[in-house]
């Protein structure tokens, strides 16, 4: 894979289904002293061991740099973490209301705008997975908020808004390894543009298909 060299504000990772950018982000978590399956280095349930051994495999070179703050957010895995900050009793610190009373988006947003408390690294898997695209601007401006108090994310994701944070790092994984791109050239943002310019037109050519 070679080296990776992460923005020091924002890092995403971008990528059809299946081409490791989860695998990649839980390798990345654990090297980091984070639980595989979420949460921060306080956690360490686990419902099933399925994390992969590619942390085995890499190296972590550190920085001057030292977050006081780290999560690890799995979309996938996000109702057992809910159910373990409960368990450990540190409910409180996610906000006013149990996460299991609320939506799931806003459950999310209850873990960005309460649990993250800046100068912090934040790994997040597809974090837009329960939030509507209202509440995933709403992110952007959270996101922005902790990178001015000196935080860090790394994110894997499909979301073409989330994508368009400014002064970021974009990294294509395909099979043939892993690649930069621009903003503008990620199929996330070239085909969510062409189906709101034509939409008439794509729909056509979909079920023509079939």
């Amino acid at each position: 894979m070679g080296t990776i060299t992460f923005h020091p504000d924002v890092t995403f990772f971008v990528g059809e289904n299946g081409t490791g950018k989860s695998t990649l982000l839980e390798a990345i978590a654990v090297l980091c002293g984070l639980n595989a399956e979420g949460g921060s280095k306080n956690f360490r349930f686990s419902t099933r061991a399925s994390e992969s051994e590619l942390s085995g495999s890499l190296r972590m070179v550190r920085s001057f740099r030292r977050p006081r703050d780290s999560f690890f957010l799995r979309a996938e895995s996000f109702y057992n973490l809910a159910t373990q900050v409960e368990q450990l009793g540190v409910h409180k610190a996610y906000g006013d209301t149990s996460l299991h009373h609320q939506s799931h988006g806003e459950s999310f947003m209850s873990l960005f705008m309460n649990r993250f408390r800046g100068d912090g690294l934040y790994i997040l898997d597809e974090p837009e997975a329960a939030l509507s695209p209202i509440r995933q601007l709403a992110m952007l401006r959270r996101m922005n908020q902790l990178v001015r108090q000196n935080s860090q994310f790394i994110i894997a994701t499909h979301s073409p808004i989330l994508l368009g944070y400014p002064d970021c790092l974009i990294l294509q994984l395909e099979d043939k390894g892993l690649s930069k791109i621009e903003y503008e050239r990620t199929e996330h943002y070239a085909l969510t543009r062409r189906f709101m310019n034509d939409r008439a037109g794509i729909l056509k050519e979909l079920f023509l298909g079939r």
